[in-house]
């Protein structure tokens, strides 16, 4: 039996479960309430020893980080497969995987904190708010996760993350001249991997900023949408009121988040 901890609104959850879904797979899920630390609790720190979710329980062996969670279903659970037989092709996929763990989740992470959380954090009380802080154990997520606070769209590290979201749309650009799905003509974890960062990105009222003059991002955005797999594992879990929260907070920093993707660009440019 598979059980999966996981969080309703985690953007690395939602990878695992569009891979349980195209597999027909069926599983269990148990909530981890991240805004009331209980990933950080002794009993969830004995699952993942790192406090975040997801974590993939089967039948009794642990497999955490979402990336190689996929790559497990995919082994111990071969058909369909999603992740290419020809070693060149698997290995263009894992850099689509790398990049979503590398740049595209922090990058994430930043623009949704800014867009929404932030906000959640505001309505702490100054104690839960350093609770949450202090609960931040890597040094490097909590200065992060300090200066988005402060600063909001403002931090650098929300720039980071509009120039990380920059490059990978590019990329997307150009690989999808290929064929419709980012690897070898077929679908494989390199897009499911993508799915629910673009996702957030429309959740919170941002994706066009990225979309204009991408029209073959724009078409496999269409293809993802009509998935059943994506269906069931990003719109069906997401509830209406957090749909709403979403593109409520994201539409009030579309303007800005604008202007500094054309920051970025310059500098880029000089």
């Amino acid at each position: 039996m598979l059980k999966v901890y996981s969080y309703h609104n985690s953007i690395c959850t939602q990878k695992v479960f569009i891979t349980l879904a195209e597999k027909g797979i069926e599983y269990s899920t148990q909530n981890i309430d991240l805004f009331k630390n209980e990933q950080f609790t002794p009993e969830y720190l004995k699952i993942n020893p790192k406090g975040v979710v997801p974590a993939l329980d089967h039948d009794g062996r642990i497999v955490i980080e979402s990336s190689l969670i996929c790559e497990y279903l995919d082994e111990v659970f071969p058909t369909p497969a999603l992740v290419p037989a020809d070693p060149y092709l698997r290995a263009k996929m894992r850099l689509w995987s790398k990049m979503v763990d590398e740049m595209l989740f922090e990058a994430t992470r930043e623009l949704s904190f800014s867009a929404m959380f932030r906000q959640k954090m505001r309505d702490m009380t100054e104690e839960q708010r350093q609770g949450r802080f202090i609960n931040v154990g890597d040094p490097i997520k909590r200065a992060r996760l300090i200066s988005t606070y402060e600063e909001g769209v403002e931090s650098p590290y929300v720039l980071q993350g509009i120039g990380a979201f920059e490059m990978a749309f590019e990329k997307m650009e150009k690989d999808l001249a290929q064929a419709e799905w980012l690897v070898g003509g077929a679908l494989s974890l390199a897009d499911i991997n993508m799915m629910p960062f673009v996702a957030r990105l429309y959740y919170i009222d941002l994706l066009d900023v990225w979309l204009q003059g991408r029209p073959r991002v724009a078409e496999w955005w269409a293809r993802v949408q009509a998935l059943p797999s994506y269906r069931a594992s990003v719109p069906d879990k997401t509830s209406a009121e957090q749909v709403e929260q979403m593109r409520l907070h994201g539409s009030r920093i579309h303007l800005r988040v604008g202007q500094r993707r054309a920051e970025y660009l310059r500098q880029r440019a000089a």
